[in-house]
């Protein structure tokens, strides 16, 4: 199932990475534990935020991918399944219309 990962990063935490020049090494982990289609880095409420979008294999994959950035990043994660536009179509398409 495709995902995104929003991981919006504690301030404070990410400062603190930075300042020991251990933040990229944070970000190439993550990246190559969750192998992400597209990721993308932003600010979001004040704070370093991540966008993932990545394909779960399986639920219990989910602690592996989020517990480091809790655990390093002090981060707030949400996870939302999403769709590409030909799987938009084809669930809409799945819709029986009824005027």
């Amino acid at each position: 199932m495709r995902m995104l990962l929003k991981v919006e990063m504690n301030t404070e935490a990410s400062n603190d990475l930075i300042r020991q020049g251990a933040l990229q090494e944070v970000m190439r982990e993550a990246l190559e534990r969750v192998r992400p289609e597209a990721a993308y880095f932003t600010v979001e409420n004040g704070c370093r935020t991540g966008y993932f979008f990545f394909d779960l294999a399986e639920t219990s994959d989910l602690p592996a991918i989020a517990e480091p950035f809790f655990m390093r990043l002090g981060a707030k994660i949400h996870y939302s399944p999403v769709m590409n536009p030909e799987e938009l179509a084809k669930g809409l398409g799945r819709i029986a219309t009824r005027g």
